[in-house]
């Protein structure tokens, strides 16, 4: 018993040595971590606590760091110039139209000259705050007129063109709504080549070619065979005019907007949020590339922008 009891302060010193080696060794992990939650970022979605350098949480890609639109208060990325929920252009010192910066106070802007209180289109008189028109695709700056030019004289563009007028011209056509209908129209065709040819006789060619009519009717089950090729031609071409991003917002808008195809429902899915927008001018960041996609029917209700 007394051997017992003469060990037991020892052993105490030993337990007690051995824990505040433990303590020692731990404190500079606490000091870290402390110093982590204090100096760090906490998501605001999910509560995780990030480095204070971080933009977006390492546990569910939240944006750490957001501001607000100046007009509405919305909360947004501080890299966008575009608030998607009040529809305002929210950069003062960046000219909206070339991408130029200039002093907030300036009316013009001194690169392109293009007014600060936007460009009313002058086919529609939509108000604009992007060298296109939001709603009809004019380009209203001498930069976005020289833009669509250079695009003319491109084969891809003129090629994409070209397979969107194709597309179009299906569109309007009407297929034949029954068999009679086909054999009145067989019948009209045969009547129209007899009449071109007595005319063509009447001045002296006695071997004249008649052309075939531009839009010769089809069956319902033919036209939407075409229709859907041209849209699959469409839509390859669009994926390989995709944009890439840009350190300039006003270029990507610029040029996505030239590039665009009259005559098919298209919409801008950027690559900011992967949303659909009417054009790249109701994305807050366009500068992270896009590109057009074809729009099927009853999607208007997926746009981003759409009022």
């Amino acid at each position: 018993m007394t051997d017992d009891k003469t060990q037991r302060p020892a052993e105490q010193q030993r337990d007690m040595g051995q824990r505040q080696m433990v303590h020692d060794e731990q404190q500079p992990v606490q000091m870290q971590m402390q110093a982590h939650y204090a100096n760090g970022v906490s998501c605001p979605k999910c509560g995780t606590i990030n480095e204070p350098e971080a933009r977006y949480c390492a546990s569910c890609g939240a944006l750490l760091h957001t501001g607000s639109c100046p007009n509405c208060g919305s909360e947004l990325d501080p890299d966008a110039d575009f608030c998607e929920s009040c529809h305002h252009y929210i950069r003062p010192d960046v000219c909206s139209f070339c991408g130029a910066r200039f002093n907030e106070n300036d009316p013009y802007c001194p690169e392109c000259g293009s007014p600060r209180g936007g460009i009313v289109c002058p086919t529609c008189f939509t108000l604009n705050d992007f060298a296109f028109c939001k709603q009809c695709g004019q380009p209203l700056t001498e930069d976005a007129r020289q833009i669509v030019e250079q695009l003319r004289r491109h084969p891809d563009y003129q090629q994409l063109v070209r397979v969107a007028r194709e597309y179009n011209e299906l569109q309007m056509q009407l297929p034949y709504s029954s068999d009679s209908d086909m054999m009145s129209e067989e019948a009209s065709i045969l009547l129209r080549e007899r009449v071109l040819k007595l005319l063509a006789q009447d001045q002296g060619i006695p071997e004249p070619v008649i052309p075939k009519p531009k839009y010769p009717r089809m069956s319902q089950e033919d036209l939407n065979k075409q229709k859907k090729e041209k849209l699959e031609q469409l839509s390859k071409m669009l994926d390989r005019i995709a944009i890439s991003p840009s350190s300039s917002p006003a270029k990507v808008r610029n040029y996505a907007m030239a590039q665009k195809p009259v005559g098919v429902r298209l919409a801008w899915m950027c690559n900011y949020k992967n949303a659909l927008h009417s054009s790249p001018c109701g994305c807050a960041k366009p500068q992270l590339g896009g590109k057009w996609i074809i729009l099927g029917h009853n999607t208007n209700q997926e746009i981003k922008d759409d009022k």
